[in-house]
């Protein structure tokens, strides 16, 4: 029950699992990998899910995920939120799918006429967007609770397993019959409980390294019991091991046979605010240090970092966060607001000198995954950071 690691190593083998660490032959192997990519909307820079997989796929491009669901190799499900996730763990969809056609409820109550009336336009006509549906004139959309009837059934269809999402066209998804979309070798055999548990159980801790049974768990209810007698089994039959971290008295679990990163590279990561790496932020503020949150819904005068900052992770420390936005008109990445963090140089092995030069090229990069030519500083709270950057960028 010892903890085998400190602090450091914990987040070292964490970027090691998120594939910060390691290449990857294709974009399939990567998810295999994190488990899932959140799919985001908000779009003031390159989408969340392609910034995830450029952050891990040095030569990423867009058209590689469009490729992928193309080929299906990945699908698109919910996972904590909606996500691209490995073919080979569509089966695993069904637990979540068969509780909603038994009655559990997603977002809104079933509409079942309207739901026959759109199922069997796709069956006759192939493929549909939702804005291909009419609706009432007089009834007019509002926030995302208040969509169009069809709107609710298409998404109560996919959620239910009836439909998937073949592609993505402009972002508004395509759906279509399952049956038409799903490989025929796939394995449609519903997991029980104890095969669910198992497999949430493993694939968070080959993602993550380490984990305890609320962040194992995240965001889906009733699974406690089940996950509780799993992770006890596992721990017996040796395939996890578990320890007491001494500050929260909570216990962790981790795979013993992984091992440390040799090395971490002198390298600054521009991470997304939905990257799986900082998406939990307790474990994130608890285990690292990094008190992080996105800012998009907070109102704006109330903000202190930005509207969309980066989480910026250098070497093996979390140092400060950036606002971004890419003025897409003037082919420019806009860096509003720049912040290092108090004690981002406390140890005597970091400096300015090595931290700049690393964080100027992940700008570099970040720029051009955004089809900008270049990249403005408009503030920072360091002035010799933001002195040296400001000559950088002229």
């Amino acid at each position: 029950m010892t903890n085998p690691y400190s602090t450091a190593q914990w987040l070292q083998l964490s970027m090691q699992q998120q594939g910060l660490l390691q290449s990857f032959e294709s974009l399939p192997a990567l998810l295999q990998q994190l488990s899932y990519v959140q799919i985001d909307s908000i779009n003031v820079v390159e989408r969340a899910h392609h910034h995830v997989l450029h952050s891990r796929l040095p030569h990423y491009a867009t058209s590689m995920l469009d490729e992928a669901m193309s080929d299906n190799t990945i699908f698109e499900y919910w996972s904590h939120a909606a996500a691209y996730l490995p073919i080979e763990d569509y089966r695993f969809s069904l637990y979540r799918k068969q509780q909603l056609q038994q009655g559990d409820k997603h977002w809104f109550e079933p509409e079942y006429k309207v739901m026959r009336e759109v199922k069997a336009r796709i069956t006759a006509e192939g493929p549909l967007k939702a804005s291909q549906f009419k609706h009432d004139a007089d009834n007019k959309n509002g926030t995302w609770w208040d969509w169009k009837p069809a709107k609710k059934a298409l998404e109560q269809l996919f959620m239910q397993g009836e439909l998937m999402v073949a592609k993505r066209d402009k972002f508004q998804k395509v759906y279509d019959l399952t049956e038409r979309v799903l490989p025929a070798h796939i394995n449609t055999t519903a997991p029980n409980n104890s095969e669910f548990a198992q497999y949430l159980i493993t694939r968070y801790l080959v993602a993550h390294g380490f984990g305890n049974l609320q962040q194992i768990q995240y965001l889906r209810k009733g699974l406690k019991p089940i996950l509780t007698q799993t992770l006890a089994q596992l721990c017996e039959q040796g395939d996890i091991a578990r320890f007491t971290d001494p500050h929260s008295k909570q216990v962790y679990f981790y795979l013993p046979k992984l091992t440390l990163p040799s090395t971490i590279p002198n390298k600054v990561w521009l991470l997304n605010p939905f990257d799986n790496l900082v998406i939990q932020r307790q474990k994130l503020k608890q285990w690292f240090g990094f008190d992080y949150q996105i800012e998009v819904y907070v109102p704006e005068a109330k903000r202190q970092y930005g509207y969309y900052a980066l989480p910026i992770l250098w070497r093996d420390r979390f140092v400060g966060r950036v606002d971004v936005k890419a003025d897409r008109q003037n082919q420019c990445l806009l860096l509003q607001q720049l912040h290092v963090e108090a004690d981002a140089f406390s140890a005597k092995a970091l400096s300015t000198d090595a931290f700049v030069p690393a964080l100027i090229d992940a700008i570099d990069r970040y720029s051009k995954f955004n089809n900008c030519q270049h990249w403005r500083l408009i503030a920072c709270n360091d002035k010799t950071i933001g002195k040296m950057l400001l000559s950088a960028c002229q």
